[in-house]
């Protein structure tokens, strides 16, 4: 079945699936980065929506359905009219995807305001988790505090001190660095933000060897990480200064890293390992259509399109019934690869965080393993500061 392709003066890219969907059909709005170096994790979240999409017979909530693309090229700019042109232009019944925080942030009071629902299915700015809240928003994912929250928690159980953190300057990079330092009580060497989307971190990495801290936490998402992870380890400091991390070193970058990984230590809500049936069932198919690892990015946005089915089977394909689909929401009751998870007042997942370790699998493969739990049912740092309000 052919993509439906349109092009807007921004040169955003659109692709519409199924193609002939009928005109009633339920119509959600996948924003993600499609292109450039980012482009990857985009693709691990299409890939996934259209295998849920594939698994759903191309229904919502028995409904036809259908997925309309659209690509932010990493721009919070580009984001924002990409959204508001799925809502007015192509009267999007549900928005998803969305990577980055600042994209995320630059595109939500438009769709929050058209009163859609909205399943954000990566990015988890504080804002939104605390005075931004909304009751038609929800995360499929996390709060962007939550994972380092679980890395520091650990590194400071394990008494580990003199830590050096380096993250992007931008919204996640700010709230990594925050959640991190609120568990972690040892001393803290240094904080060094770099530029959002850098490749070449020369001058950081001599300036971490000048410090020579004990230890190194990192949060660079996609090519930021791979290129960081490969030149900490040719600068021969893998060995020297042991490097843990959050959302770096993954399914969407460990094909490229490789044995500049081995060792590492990662924090996630979910890894491809993670024993229960449903995601050994979204492990196996996705495998098996595309011939590669899934992500967390590829997870999240698989369990985002279910939560939708499930929505609206509650109403009976009534999409605007959107007060029934939002209780049924809230009782985050469909099958999660994560397995079973609540969500807090805020929206926002109340799950659990495990300790991960890049190791080489029995086909020579490097793969994160879980190691063990960091946190049980952790609960966000910001959902005090949410009142949410009814839905109108």
């Amino acid at each position: 079945m052919k993509a439906r392709i349109l092009t807007t003066l921004a040169a955003v890219c659109w692709l519409a699936t199924p193609a002939l969907a009928a005109d009633n059909a339920v119509k959600i709005g996948l924003v993600t980065t499609l292109s450039g170096p980012a482009g990857v994790i985009g693709k691990h979240m299409k890939d996934a929506a259209d295998l849920a999409m594939e698994m759903l017979g191309n229904k919502i909530g028995g409904k036809p359905a259908e997925i309309v693309y659209g690509d932010d090229q990493f721009k919070p700019d580009v984001g924002r009219q990409v959204a508001e042109q799925m809502v007015k232009r192509d009267k999007v019944d549900f928005m998803t995807g969305f990577i980055w925080s600042n994209v995320l942030l630059a595109s939500y009071e438009p769709v929050i305001k058209s009163g859609i629902i909205f399943i954000g299915a990566n990015a988890g700015p504080h804002e939104l988790a605390g005075a931004m809240c909304a009751p038609n928003y929800f995360s499929a994912s996390w709060q962007n505090d939550q994972t380092p929250e679980a890395m520091g928690k650990y590194m400071n159980d394990q008494k580990m001190d003199d830590v050096y953190l380096i993250a992007p300057d931008y919204a996640a990079g700010k709230d990594m660095v925050n959640g991190f330092k609120r568990y972690f009580k040892g001393k803290v060497a240094a904080e060094v933000f770099t530029k959002p989307g850098q490749t070449d971190y020369q001058v950081e990495i001599s300036q971490l060897r000048s410090a020579n801290p004990k230890t190194l936490f990192i949060f660079l998402p996609g090519a930021m990480g791979i290129q960081f992870v490969k030149q900490y380890d040719q600068a021969g400091l893998r060995g020297k200064i042991p490097l843990y991390s959050a959302f770096t070193v993954d399914e969407t970058t460990l094909p490229a890293i490789g044995a500049a990984a081995d060792g590492n230590y990662e924090a996630s809500f979910w890894s491809p390992d993670l024993d229960n049936p449903r995601n050994k069932e979204f492990v196996a198919a996705f495998r098996k259509k595309y011939n590669y690892m899934p992500s967390y990015y590829a997870a999240q946005q698989f369990d985002a399109i279910f939560q939708i089915d499930d929505a609206v089977k509650a109403v009976k394909g009534n999409l605007k019934d959107r007060k029934g689909m939002i209780a049924r929401i809230d009782k985050a009751d469909f099958p999660s690869v994560r397995g079973k998870f609540a969500y807090n007042t805020n929206h926002f997942p109340i799950e659990n965080f495990y300790l991960l370790k890049i190791v080489k699998d029995g086909d020579g493969q490097y793969v994160r393993k879980i190691q063990g739990v960091m946190f049980a049912n952790h609960k966000d740092a910001y959902s005090s500061e949410c009142q949410m309000k009814p839905y109108k």
